[in-house]
């Protein structure tokens, strides 16, 4: 708060006081009193009013600086009706009064649209639930009628049933750590159910399997780690090339943390592109190719979940070369 600007709103009341003093001195003019009298009498409202003026003008000064940096240090500027300490002075009251009016009727308003939202995802979430029942149905159906057709059937089943999988886990992203239970998990163990979830795909694509290394222990969560691995095993899938397609999974021990490597030989990811992968709805160039439709969801979520796991997530590409995720799990003291 500057001087000049507090000066700026008291000049009506300056003026009045200057206009005050005049008219004093022209009266005091005409009575023949002392020259010290007049000099008191005029000199005494000025000193009184400047020092009332100073006086003001640091409370309000204090009130509003630190009511400024406390903003600027608040990393959520709603909470400031938390802390805003009481001032001493009428307007300062009325201002902290209507910021905690106002922090309040927030608040309300941000709980009423987290209740909404809050039902609307268990409304999400048991609808995937209840829709999964119809789909496990069918692949029992087409389990015991095996033809041409109905292997068709059966593919176009996975892809609905991954992304019904996609929709939970979205749904669930922004509260995962109520939903996730870190243990001790064999890495062997999260790579092979992430690949027979997908066994029918990699059979009737013709994608070898190299599994190297993977008897390592690491801590997080099973159920979510296999999401993120099934992602990203389909993404190989879905963009391998003609001819003979690999899928290399395996991991290495360092001092710090365990690395899992996941690498296909398949078209790869422009150079350009490789950065944003991991943005929310980006497909890419990849991903407007015949017949490769892409959501733009998959990696968005394993970046998501990751994050949310304490884990990092890395890709490298080449185009028409190779694709190559890297998933770190962290070690540390209280896990051992």
């Amino acid at each position: 708060m500057k001087f000049k600007d507090f000066l700026k709103d008291k000049i009506w009341s300056l003026m009045l006081m200057i206009f005050s003093v005049i008219t004093v001195a022209i009266l005091v003019v005409f009575y023949n009193i002392s020259i010290y009298i007049k000099i008191y009498i005029i000199v005494t409202p000025i000193v009184a009013y400047t020092i009332g003026i100073l006086i003001e003008f640091y409370r309000k000064k204090t009130f509003y600086d630190t009511l400024k940096e406390n903003m600027e240090q608040l990393e959520q500027k709603y909470l400031i009706s938390e802390i805003i300490k009481e001032p001493s002075f009428a307007e300062g009251k009325i201002l902290k009064s209507v910021i905690q009016d106002t922090g309040k009727s927030m608040l309300e308003n941000v709980n009423k649209y987290k209740y909404i939202q809050q039902d609307y995802k268990d409304y999400i979430e048991l609808w995937i639930h209840e829709v999964k029942l119809p789909i496990a149905t069918s692949k029992l159906i087409i389990e015991n009628n095996k033809n041409e057709v109905t292997k068709n059937i059966e593919e176009e089943l996975d892809q609905i049933e991954n992304y019904v999988e996609q929709a939970l886990y979205y749904a669930r992203s922004s509260t995962v750590e109520k939903d996730y239970y870190i243990n001790k998990c064999i890495l062997k163990d999260i790579v092979n159910t992430a690949i027979l979830k997908n066994k029918s795909n990699l059979i009737l694509n013709k994608i070898n399997i190299e599994l190297e290394n993977l008897d390592l222990q690491v801590y997080t969560d099973s159920k979510w780690c296999i999401f993120i691995l099934n992602q990203i095993i389909q993404n190989s899938i879905k963009y391998k090339k003609d001819g003979n397609s690999i899928l290399q999974i395996n991991a290495k021990e360092n001092k710090e943390n365990v690395v899992l490597n996941i690498k296909d030989n398949g078209i790869g990811i422009k150079q350009e592109e490789v950065e944003k992968v991991f943005e929310k709805g980006f497909t890419g160039t990849n991903g407007r190719i015949d017949g490769k439709k892409s959501t733009g969801m998959g990696l968005y979520l394993c970046k998501k979940l990751c994050e949310k796991l304490g884990l990092s997530i890395e890709i490298e590409s080449k185009k028409d070369k190779y694709t190559q995720v890297k998933i770190t799990f962290p070690k540390n003291s209280y896990f051992g």
